[in-house]
């Protein structure tokens, strides 16, 4: 399959978030991840008040291909937390935003227990109606594996069964077709840029830093990570300069 590249002129940030909650205390593993529900509508109202729109990677996508031109921002969620829908939603749709949520779709209604041998407070994950909710406020679901699994640690074929079964299951869940995928871990390999290309993704999101340039590959996109520490001034040098291209590795 034919690699495609983005063709945008401007650089397009894709910011990722994981928990939009309260952070654990200090000293929990990977509370960077939390980010507050009153942070997060700050940072809404503020991409709004600086004329961005926040997309989905649907709507994104034909930005990133050329075909349109404008102030845009990717917003993407990891791991489908059922605090997007509870806390995120109503600050998306407060400033008429679309975002992507990338859920496990063997864990629906279930926790992160991917996150468990880290000592990783257990957060209830969306079930299928909660995604059902989600998309029918106008949000839409991407795919994040069937098991959250490490592909870099699966085999060939089991990689392909949970990238495809990862697809088919919140496909019959929803009612719609899912063309994102978001690698776990951000690990990955050529040949599962491959497989996703041959399953049909659209797009694949990495953890790698950077905003989007042209001539990227659609199937490994560069986010940028919105932490529980970022500021408003640092959250408009992450979306409006190279503050965060500068951190790719």
């Amino acid at each position: 399959m034919a690699t495609t590249y983005t063709a945008n002129r401007k650089p397009i940030p894709i910011l990722v978030y994981h928990q939009i909650a309260a952070a654990p205390p200090k000293g929990s593993p990977f509370r960077s991840l939390y980010v507050a529900p009153e942070a997060f509508a700050r940072q809404m109202a503020w991409l709004r008040l600086l004329g961005y729109t926040g997309l989905s990677m649907s709507g994104l996508q034909p930005y990133l291909c050329g075909e349109r031109v404008g102030k845009v921002v990717g917003i993407t969620f990891d791991d489908g937390y059922q605090n997007n829908l509870t806390h995120a939603l109503p600050a998306l749709l407060k400033q008429g935003f679309s975002s992507t949520c990338y859920a496990v779709s063997g864990l629906l209604g279930k926790t992160n227990v991917w996150d468990e041998g880290l000592g990783i407070a257990q957060t209830p994950l969306m079930n299928e109606a909660e995604i059902r909710q989600w998309v029918s406020a106008g949000q839409e679901i991407g795919s994040h594996t069937r098991q959250h699994v490490n592909l870099l640690a699966t085999n060939d074929s089991g990689c392909r069964v949970e990238m495809a079964v990862g697809k088919t299951e919140l496909e019959s869940a929803i009612g719609q077709p899912v063309h994102h995928f978001c690698y776990p871990y951000g690990q990955y390999e050529p040949k599962h840029v491959a497989m996703a290309g041959e399953l049909g993704f659209a797009t694949a999101t990495t953890t790698q830093r950077s905003r989007c340039h042209a001539q990227t590959d659609l199937l490994q996109l560069p986010r940028v990570p919105v932490l529980r520490s970022t500021s408003l001034p640092v959250f408009w040098l992450k979306i409006a300069t190279g503050y965060e291209d500068r951190r790719k590795k």
